[in-house]
């Protein structure tokens, strides 16, 4: 057989699979138990954060466990990025963009670090861990108390220093579910 009638017969099989309503047979059918396990995204608002709290004092530990080698002691810096300080900084020559400078929203931050953090082992934290880091990482910032308690309605009302120097990618969306319409 040519290769010109070889092709010709693949793609008279390839177009008569896809009439028929068939697919190429690539891979399997994902199973729901496994696609919730990867549906943990948080937006803006809130929406989606889990069950579970914690406070700076209990992130503390979680941070010298998991975060200091890499960020150095108090979020100062190490091998990775500052996690602490560099609010004032966003508009000058050397920018220092931070937790407490530069990222908008709290419950994002939650998302991150749920997802990427510990760089070595990402999502290995718990839900407890991520809020008790999260609210160490807040205060270290100065936004909350060190006492305060973050779980998934105090998060959801933390406000950000620089919430609004955002400009978000679809702004009629996103104002929707970050600033609700009052009720007329």
């Amino acid at each position: 057989m040519s290769m010109r009638s070889l092709g010709a017969l693949l793609l008279t099989v390839f177009v008569g699979s896809v009439a028929a309503g068939e697919g190429p047979g690539l891979g399997i059918e994902a199973d729901p138990r496994e696609v919730a396990a990867w549906d943990i995204d948080i937006a803006a608002d809130g929406t989606g954060l889990p069950p579970g709290s914690g406070t700076a004092t209990d992130g503390a530990a979680v941070y010298a466990r998991h975060c200091l080698a890499c960020h150095g002691a108090w979020g100062s810096g190490g091998l990775n990025d500052a996690l602490v300080g560099g609010q004032g900084t966003l508009d000058g020559p050397a920018p220092l963009r931070t937790v407490g400078s530069f990222w908008p929203f709290a419950a994002t931050l939650f998302d991150y670090v749920r997802r990427a953090m510990p760089y070595l082992e990402p999502r290995s934290l718990s839900n407890d861990e991520v809020y008790a880091l999260t609210a160490y990482l807040l205060f270290l910032n100065g936004i909350i108390a060190e006492k305060q308690t973050m779980d998934a309605r105090t998060l959801a009302k933390v406000r950000m220093p620089n919430r609004d120097n955002f400009i978000p990618a679809y702004p009629a969306a996103q104002l929707e579910r970050i600033q609700p319409e009052a009720p007329e």
